[in-house]
């Protein structure tokens, strides 16, 4: 399906890797032009020199850590420098459950550093760059969130909060932007096989074949699938949300989560 995406500017945050890095390749093979933004340099730059190799578009690196409001301001400076107008903005930034330990116990600088990153950060980035995004009904801001903003998922309460938090924004910044013909979504993922789960999940396997290992573990979690998301189907979300079929859907939640919310337990 041509979603009709082809020479349109994206603005990509959380890039370099994982989900991010899904949603940029979803948005190549669609012809988007690029402009990716991560924190690592290096692992930006590789990301970005690869997907403009395998897709024939512009892929430009920058720089930022979205924890920083001067490194945001100073990478939607340089975007804008190059690009006036940009059609996409899709942000993909979080910490990982870091510890396991009772959340609620946690010192006000650790709740407080998750919040910078996931909350404040994407609204910080939101901020920047959404005096750019087109008012011709091609603007999209698409962010990324997590089942565990609609669900509780032990031990991850700040994580959920957070997420909660984002879905929160999503819906206020949809009737914000409606004026100016631009619909604002999250997509929300289940558990999704990033290099970093993959590669835990062949650890947790042993001698067992990965695969049967990770239909036990989804099955116990309550994926109906039996398996977590891949990137690529986090991205083809994006891109669908992206494109024009997707311009009657606005301050919505795209659960994207094989299964896993409807079968809380």
């Amino acid at each position: 399906m041509d979603l009709g995406l082809k020479d349109r500017t994206a603005v990509v945050v959380g890039a370099s890797k994982g989900i991010g890095k899904g949603i940029a390749r979803a948005l190549a093979a669609e012809g988007c032009n690029l402009f990716l933004l991560a924190r690592n340099g290096d692992a930006l730059r590789a990301t970005a020199d690869a997907i403009a190799a395998e897709f024939g578009i512009r892929a430009i690196p920058v720089a930022a850590n979205v924890s920083d409001p001067d490194s945001v301001r100073a990478a939607a400076a340089e975007v804008r420098a190059s690009s006036p107008e940009i059609n996409i903005l899709a942000t993909s930034v979080g910490t990982a459950i870091r510890r396991q330990d009772r959340t609620v116990t946690w010192a006000d600088e650790d709740w407080q550093a998750d919040i910078e990153i996931k909350v404040t950060g994407i609204l910080r980035v939101i901020r920047e760059f959404e005096g750019m995004i087109a008012s011709d009904g091609s603007g999209r801001i698409i962010n990324i969130t997590g089942a565990s903003g609609l669900m509780t998922w032990m031990p991850a309460l700040n994580y959920g909060m957070n997420n909660a938090a984002v879905i929160h924004a999503t819906g206020y910044l949809a009737a914000d932007l409606a004026d100016r013909g631009i619909t604002v979504n999250t997509v929300v993922p289940g558990i999704v096989g990033t290099e970093w789960r993959e590669g835990w999940a062949g650890g947790m396997a042993g001698e067992r074949a990965k695969d049967d290992w990770l239909a036990e573990f989804c099955g116990s979690k309550g994926i109906l699938a039996r398996r977590w998301g891949r990137v690529e189907e986090i991205g083809d979300a994006v891109a669908f949300l992206a494109s024009d079929r997707a311009g009657y859907i606005t301050g919505t939640k795209l659960v994207v989560d094989g299964g896993l919310t409807a079968n809380i337990r």
